[in-house]
């Protein structure tokens, strides 16, 4: 559909109006049976956006949006929980684990993120004794967190399959082959509960970037979401449309379409200040071994492009200074921003979580 110059709606959000993006709609149910027509939009959507609403209203897609509805269940009795209880293992690894609140840089200067974040990853969820907190390593809550990331594989390998056909690509070359279930891997599930906040608090909202993941799989019912279109000037939000997930493209994907495809660049605010708001991720990644070019023109692994854009993620903004432009935003750029000229005395980019732990050390 590409970029429309025409903005159908915009909302009140810090003192200004912020547009509402319009966004392409995918019919699940249509992808499922390969109709060409449906492909051609999604390929269109992926290469021109970065993101789409992937319909499930019709019978294949309705045990998502009931996975969807008790996964929520959990998530309200897990983050109502006393924190130690949350926080039993701390985060066991990046894909796995408890991230209390304020463990990022927030979403405006001199904040920290206002989200706390519970990851199950599809790896770790699928051995006999996973490492999850007590609070719900049960069988009812098992099972839960069993069918939300099975469903959620299982859209989001379809869109992978629907892709592939539209580029034509065959045998190993399809980007599911990246992907195969039985590969190590750091796809995950991520829940996030963010808390009630004023523009000017402390803890607000989640940082501007693109995802690690291939493709990511969004459920939320609340306001919040906003994206930064190719081409845009500005952020703008994404009103949540009943019976639809938000799909957005990662760098993982961008990097294997040969940067044909737009990683999506987005962040979250909070336009109801008084509201607790709740959000389910599925984040479909390639497999750990994977090889591909990033933006910096380097061959590295999806394994390691994983660690080193957490790494960076997580840092304090004077470290994530050091890193590249490319590492936070997966080598989308932002148009008209302001460019920064580094002093005489301002140390040069670093490329590598090698050197950003030095600079953290260093810090």
């Amino acid at each position: 559909m590409g970029i429309s110059t025409e903005v159908p709606q915009t909302v009140e959000w810090n003192g200004k109006k912020v547009p509402v993006y319009p966004m392409e709609i995918i019919d699940f149910s249509k992808l499922l049976s390969q109709e060409p027509a449906e492909i051609e939009k999604l390929v269109r959507s992926c290469q021109d956006e970065g993101y789409f609403y992937l319909d499930l209203r019709n019978i294949d897609g309705r045990r998502l949006l009931e996975d969807q509805q008790e996964t929520l269940k959990l998530m309200y009795r897990f983050f109502d929980a006393p924190l130690e209880a949350k926080n039993e293992f701390g985060l066991v690894a990046p894909h796995l684990g408890y991230e209390p609140i304020g463990s990022r840089t927030g979403v405006l200067e001199n904040t920290k993120d206002g989200y706390e974040m519970i990851k199950v990853s599809r790896d770790e969820i699928q051995k006999d004794s996973p490492h999850l907190p007590a609070v719900i390593k049960n069988s009812p809550d098992m099972k839960v967190l069993e069918n939300a990331i099975a469903g959620a594989n299982i859209a989001t390998k379809t869109i992978l399959a629907a892709l592939s056909t539209g580029l034509g690509l065959t045998g190993a070359a399809r980007f599911e082959n990246l992907h195969r279930n039985d590969r190590p891997s750091t796809s995950t599930l991520a829940m996030m509960h963010y808390i009630p906040s004023e523009p000017t608090a402390k803890n607000i909202g989640h940082q501007k970037h693109t995802d690690i993941s291939s493709l990511t799989l969004l459920f939320a019912e609340q306001w919040g979401l906003q994206v930064r279109p190719p081409g845009a000037k500005e952020f703008g939000f994404v009103e949540p449309k009943d019976g639809c997930a938000v799909i957005n493209v990662g760098d993982s994907l961008r990097f294997a379409s040969g940067h044909t495809m737009q990683s999506c660049i987005h962040r979250v605010v909070p336009l109801n200040p008084e509201e607790h708001r709740y959000s389910i991720a599925y984040f479909l990644r390639a497999e750990n071994d994977t090889w591909f070019t990033d933006s910096e023109g380097r061959y590295i692994t999806a394994g390691q492009w994983h660690d080193e854009k957490f790494f960076a993620f997580t840092s304090p903004p004077e470290i994530q200074a050091l890193a590249p432009s490319s590492m936070i935003l997966g080598g989308m750029t932002e148009e008209e921003e302001e460019s920064v000229q580094p002093t005489k005395d301002a140390p040069s980019p670093v490329v590598g979580v090698t050197e950003l732990k030095e600079a953290v050390q260093a810090y």
